[in-house]
Order: C-alpha cells, then sequence, then structure tokens
C-alpha cells in the first residue's frame, strides 16, 4: 500500500517549519520503507496497514514533541498483494506520455 501525507506544526513561534518537518521526514528515512518526500507530501510504501500507520504515528510524534498543535493530511492507495508502486506508478505515466508524443520537456515548467 501506499501512503501520502503530510505533517506539519503550528501553532509556533516562527512561520518556518522545516526543520520540525525534518524530523518526521528523519522518522519516515529510518523506518526502512520505502519513500519518497516532495514539496507537499512524504509517501511510503508499506506491506501492511499496520506497518504504514505505525510510521505515520510516529512521525507525527515526532512533529508534536516540538508544537503545541500538528496537522496531518493523509492519502492511501490499499492494493493488497501489489509492491514496487512507489515508483511503478510514475513510470507507467512516463511512459504513457513518451507514446503520445508528450513535450517532456515541459516538466515542471509553466508554459505560456
Amino acid at each position: 500500500m501506499l501512503v501520502a501525507f503530510s505533517v506539519a506544526p503550528s501553532g509556533g513561534a516562527s512561520d518556518s517549519v522545516g526543520d520540525i518537518v525534518a524530523e518526521a521526514v528523519r522518522v519516515v528515512r529510518e523506518s526502512g520503507l520505502p519513500n519518497e518526500t516532495t514539496s507537499m507530501f512524504t509517501t511510503i510504501e508499506a506491506p501492511t496497514w499496520d506497518e504504514a500507520m505505525e510510521v505515520v504515528k510516529r512521525a507525527v510524534e515526532a512533529v508534536s514533541a516540538r508544537a503545541p498543535r500538528v496537522s496531518l493530511v493523509l492519502k492511501a492507495d490499499i492494493r493488497p498483494g501489489w509492491s514496487g508502486q512507489l515508483t511503478a506508478k510514475v513510470e507507467r505515466v512516463e511512459q504513457a506520455l513518451s507514446e503520445e508524443g508528450a513535450d517532456p520537456g515541459a516538466g515542471g515548467r509553466r508554459v505560456p
């Protein structure tokens, strides 16, 4: 299963939350589960619901240790029997784009 989540502190003295969010990402990376962190979410791939939720719980606890309030957003793709989907799903989309002759150079840029 894939779980994409965002955990963020609120109620602190500063608008900068990077150092505190890094604590949550550290928990994820130390879990040993396949993972990817982007600007908005961290996605983990776990064989079971319990393993995924344990990592999310520990990430939330890491943030709550440094902030009076914590926000959690979570999205899950529950597909028993499948693994390697953290990268395979993206590869399938990229393959479809290349077959359609899409402009791969546009990437993350805004095209006028």
